[in-house]
């Protein structure tokens, strides 16, 4: 009669965990919300701005009307939202993952290079090839970061931040070589084909397909890491690779080589996305630092994949608002660059016991957390 007690108990308090880590990564994404405004609007009063006109750019330029919201912020979060999940499961691997502007770099050269090469060809079928080399792009160009680490022990936060320089030339001899325009007039390709644009989302608005495949990555990373074998063993190397290793009897090289390049595959896939939704040509800096970005993106989400959307987004709105600053009141998009990073440092002092302040205490070389810390 007692027997089912137990394990009711158990199933109410997995969900009474769930609640409550969903209501922390909400009370998280609002805490930022805030402090983003306070020092935005701090750096503005100290660089001699109208910051009530800028301000009132920025929501303008964001979230003012519809139009704002999916034409610019959604779409510019998009990039963000797949780095940035790029770097969440590397991270809560202790996989640092520091290269994905390179890897996404590497997925936008290669889609737009089967585009350019097959594309007519291929027909209907062009556009999920693309996105799938885009993919293939970036994992290959992790894989070579996790080939240094397994082989020769190059510590990745190295060999993968090297690699985006190189990504970085590649691109550029890409445009200016193989892949530039007939006329050599721009460093850039040709145009990909029709049939290999992203299709629209919302009608009238410039919002992809790319959004929906970011959001639904996000889903299935989030039910991966919580209810799948696979899942339990990064978070327990994140935790503890030795522990992990000995206890639990986790192949950790195999394990960390998969998640980096699982990484890197997102990556690649946002760069291909950027291509097919966006600009349908690859140029030299057809990245602005998303891998960068991707960083504070995924520290202030807790290495959540579904915070990883709200911060993705708040992300997005930042940068799309910048510009309309730029228009409106003259403010350099720079400004929200630096407030970016300040509040990134900020949200790591206060949270000392959070997820992001424990991966770069761990990076750092501080304590390991313990197992229920990183559970």
């Amino acid at each position: 009669m007692s027997g089912p007690a137990p394990a009711a108990d158990a199933s109410t308090n997995r969900w009474r965990r769930r609640i409550a880590s969903w209501m922390s990564t909400g009370t998280l994404a609002a805490v930022v919300a805030v402090l983003s405004l306070a020092l935005l609007w701090m750096a503005l009063r100290l660089a001699g701005f109208d910051a009530t006109l800028a301000l009132g750019a920025l929501w303008r330029g964001s979230f003012g009307n519809w139009y704002a919201l999916t034409s610019s912020t959604l779409v510019r979060a998009t990039p963000l939202v797949l780095t940035g999940l790029a770097v969440a499961i590397a991270f809560r691997a202790g996989v640092w993952n520091i290269g994905a502007d390179g890897q996404l770099l590497v997925g936008a050269a290669l889609a737009t290079a089967v585009g350019l090469a097959w594309g007519d060809a291929l027909g209907w079928a062009a556009l999920p090839i693309a996105l799938v080399a885009g993919a293939v792009g970036g994992a290959c160009w992790a894989g070579i970061a996790a080939v240094l680490r397994t082989r020769f022990g190059v510590l990745e936060v190295i060999s993968t931040i090297m690699l985006n320089f190189v990504a970085l030339d590649l691109v550029g001899y890409l445009v200016r070589g193989p892949l530039q325009e007939p006329s050599h007039a721009y460093p850039q390709s040709n145009e990909i084909p029709a049939q290999m644009h992203l299709p629209f989302l919302i009608p009238g608005t410039r919002l992809h397909w790319g959004f929906a495949l970011g959001v639904c990555a996000a889903g299935i990373l989030w039910w991966a890491m919580r209810s799948t074998a696979a899942g339990f063993r990064v978070r327990a190397i994140g935790a503890n690779a030795d522990a992990a290793r000995i206890a639990g009897r986790v192949d950790v090289a195999r394990t960390t080589t998969r998640v980096l390049l699982l990484s890197g595959a997102l990556a690649g896939l946002a760069g291909a996305i950027e291509v097919s939704g966006v600009t349908y040509a690859l140029y030299e800096n057809i990245s602005p630092g998303y891998g960068y970005t991707a960083i504070a993106v995924a520290l202030l989400a807790g290495l959540d994949p579904l915070g990883v959307l709200g911060t993705g987004i708040l992300f997005g709105a930042l940068e799309a608002g910048a510009l309309s600053m730029q228009r409106e009141a003259s403010v350099p998009s720079v400004v929200v660059t630096a407030v970016e990073a300040a509040l990134v440092l900020l949200l790591l002092a206060m949270s000392r016991r959070g997820a992001a302040a424990r991966v770069i205490g761990r990076f750092a070389g501080a304590r390991s957390p313990s197992p229920e810390e990183a559970l």
